[in-house]
């Protein structure tokens, strides 16, 4: 720690929670069965889901999934699984998160952390929700680099911005062939574009039906304003009272864009910020780190996880290289349940 960084406050830690199209298979499985702050929020959540809780976790844990992770009924449980565990983690080591950035799913998590709504009810939607995508057009999601308003001319009433993640980082969504068609034509006016990993058109109008169809199952859920500010992808913003407590918000959530940029302005508008990505991957870290507020050094990014699977003792040193970050910053976090696990040389 250098004198500057001892001399001046912790930064408040905001938690970033990704979304669809942050996962890979065996994502997080170094620790689970190892770290128990980790691993029992994690078969909470798969315990809420009953029997298809254990096909998920068979298919996470196997060599040979009978399903493939991308598919809406393997990536949103473990996705959501997966935050949630690792959030839980860092708050059961002392962590007490000033913010919460929802990217996508990532947004029912952040929710639930926040005090929107509880952890059963959260569950519930989201494997009432998985079944009604599962349903839904075969589609995708395309990213762009690109600006929304260089976009525009390829945009087609099916075809739509799906998500801003930047100045000039972009996924369109939409079913297909229709996204098909307009990625040949963006390749041929020269602009980059890849396909991400979604086998359905999120945030895009293709999801619409689906999600209004949703709608009866909020009947009876408590949804109350946020306890810990809440910065969501849906507004490009704090999310407000009326908004939080809206079932008709939550359920058209993934048809709707993601504002991802625009909420990241918005809290670190509010001052400096150590920002914790606590999900799969490293997507939101990169996007992050390109901020002007990161790139300057007023705010700083970290991952948890790696991004991609790899030998379980590399989860666990991710993890600690993260930890370290949130003690030299100043914040009391005490890793139990994982130091021990960790080769001596990484501990330094």
């Amino acid at each position: 720690m250098d004198a500057d960084t001892a001399l001046r406050p912790p930064r408040p830690v905001a938690l970033l929670l990704p979304g669809q199209g942050s996962q890979y298979p065996h994502m997080a499985r170094g620790l689970y069965g190892q770290v128990p702050a980790f691993t029992e929020p994690f078969e909470e959540v798969l315990g809420l889901l009953g029997p298809p809780g254990e096909e998920v976790l068979a298919d996470w844990l196997a060599e040979r999934p009978a399903v493939d992770i991308d598919h809406v009924s393997r990536a949103q449980p473990l996705i959501f699984a997966v935050d949630y565990a690792l959030a839980r983690m860092l708050t059961a080591w002392g962590l007490r998160p000033a913010a919460f950035v929802g990217h996508s799913a990532g947004e029912a998590v952040a929710a639930v952390l926040a005090g929107v709504l509880s952890l059963p009810d959260a569950v519930r939607l989201l494997a009432e929700r998985v079944e009604l995508i599962a349903d839904a057009p075969p589609g995708g999601m395309l990213a762009v680099a690109a600006t929304p308003a260089q976009l525009a001319p390829y945009l087609t009433a099916e075809v739509v911005v799906g998500a801003v993640n930047g100045p000039q980082q972009v996924l369109l969504a939409g079913p297909d062939p229709q996204l098909e068609q307009v990625a040949q034509r963006l390749r041929a006016a020269d602009l980059v574009c890849m396909r991400a990993r979604a086998t359905s058109g999120f945030h895009s109008p293709s999801l619409a039906d689906c999600c209004r169809r949703a709608l009866p199952g909020f009947a009876g859920v408590r949804l109350s304003p946020p306890a810990v500010p809440l910065y969501s992808g849906r507004v490009g913003g704090e999310l407000d009272p009326g908004s939080a407590c809206d079932p008709l918000f939550w359920a058209m959530q993934p048809a709707e864009p993601v504002l991802f940029a625009p909420a990241l302005d918005a809290l670190l508008s509010r001052g400096p910020h150590l920002l914790v990505e606590a999900g799969p991957g490293q997507g939101l870290t990169a996007l992050a780190r390109r901020h002007r507020e990161v790139a300057c050094g007023r705010s700083a990014a970290v991952p948890l996880l790696g991004t991609r699977a790899r030998q379980p003792e590399a989860d666990r040193l991710d993890v600690l290289r993260a930890v370290r970050a949130l003690v030299e910053e100043g914040h009391p976090v005490r890793p139990l349940g994982l130091d021990e696990l960790a080769p001596a040389a990484a501990r330094g």
